[in-house]
C-alpha cells in the first residue's frame, strides 16, 4: 500500500502563555511537540505497511524548524519525509492549509490511503482532513477508533471498513480506495525509536518544496487563500470569589438560594 500521513508541530500546550498586553501567544521558548493525534496517524500507517507491504510517507507544512518532526518520525520507520516550506504559506487557516498539502499530496503522486491524526490540539478544529480530502475528492471516514478491515486489491475493489466514534456509540463504516483517515488516540500506541533509527534519522534526506514547487493557484494559499479572519483575541477574566454559609444544613440551603436569587441564577 502507499500511504501519506499528514503530521503538525505544535506549540507544547502546557507550556503556552498569552501576552496580556498584545493577546498574542508567547511562542518565545516555547517548545514544539509533533501534533499527539498525528503520531496516531504514522503508527496506523506503519502498521498497515508492515501488514501489506508498501511504503510510509509523511507530508507537513511548516517553517523550517519542523524538520526536526520529519526526523522524529523518519526514526519510527517512515520511508519518506516531505516538508512544504515557504513564506508565502505562512497565515494559512485550515482552508489554505489543507489547499496546499494537498497540492502537495498530488505531486507526491499516486497513494492508496491518506491519514490523519483528528485534530490538532493547538487549533482543535478538525477541519484539515476532511477538507483536503475535498480538494483531492476522494472519500472520507473520520474519528477512526480501528480499522476493521482493508482490501487493498489492485486495480478495482479496493476498501477499506473501519469502526468510527459517533455520539452515543460507535458506527462502522467502508470506504473505496484511495481515501482519508483521520483517527482518534485510541487506534493504537505509537511505537519508540530505537538507538540506530534514530541516528539513521539524523542523515535520512527530507524533500523540501516551495510554492514554486507545486501546481497551486497564489489566490489558495497562505493568507490571501484564507477567508477566517481573527476580529479578537483576549484572555478570559475569572472573578473567584467565595462565600462561606454558616447554621444548620437547612439554614445553609436556604442562604445559598437566597445568595443565587439575588445574583439572577436560581
Amino acid at each position: 500500500m502507499r500511504i501519506i500521513a499528514c503530521i503538525k508541530q505544535v506549540p507544547d500546550t502546557a507550556e503556552v502563555r498569552i501576552d496580556r498586553e498584545t493577546n498574542t501567544l508567547i511562542r518565545e521558548g516555547v517548545p514544539s511537540i509533533i501534533n499527539p493525534f498525528d503520531l496516531n496517524a504514522v503508527e496506523e500507517g506503519l502498521l498497515l505497511k508492515e501488514r501489506f507491504g508498501g511504503t510510509v510517507t509523511v507530508i507537513s507544512m511548516g517553517p523550517p524548524q519542523v524538520e526536526t518532526a520529519l526526523r522524529e518520525v523518519l526514526s519510527l520507520g517512515v520511508d519518506q519525509a516531505v516538508l512544504l516550506c515557504d513564506r508565502a504559506f505562512a497565515g494559512a487557516d485550515t482552508l489554505a492549509t489543507s489547499y496546499t498539502l494537498a497540492a502537495g499530496i498530488k505531486k507526491i503522486g499516486s497513494f492508496d490511503l491518506i491519514i490523519c491524526g483528528k485534530q490538532a490540539i493547538d487549533g482543535d478544529t478538525a477541519q484539515v482532513g476532511p477538507e483536503i480530502a475535498e480538494w483531492l475528492d476522494i472519500p472520507h471516514l473520520t474519528y477512526v477508533r480501528n480499522i476493521d478491515e482493508v482490501f487493498p486489491a489492485e486495480p478495482a475493489g479496493a476498501s477499506i471498513t473501519v469502526s468510527r466514534l459517533v455520539e452515543g456509540g460507535y458506527l462502522q463504516a467502508s470506504a473505496t480506495l484511495p481515501a482519508l483517515l483521520t483517527v482518534l488516540r485510541e487506534v493504537n500506541e505509537p511505537r519508540l525509536p530505537s538507538y540506530r533509527a534514530s541516528l539513521r534519522a539524523r542523515t535520512q534526506g527530507i524533500t523540501i518544496w516551495g510554492v514554486a514547487d507545486l501546481s497551486a493557484d497564489p489566490e489558495h494559499i497562505g493568507i490571501a487563500g484564507s477567508p477566517t479572519r481573527v476580529s479578537r483575541v483576549f484572555v478570559p477574566e475569572y472573578d473567584r470569589q467565595g462565600q462561606c454559609f454558616a447554621g444548620s444544613p437547612e439554614d445553609q440551603a436556604k442562604a445559598l438560594i437566597a445568595t443565587l436569587r439575588s445574583a439572577g441564577l436560581a
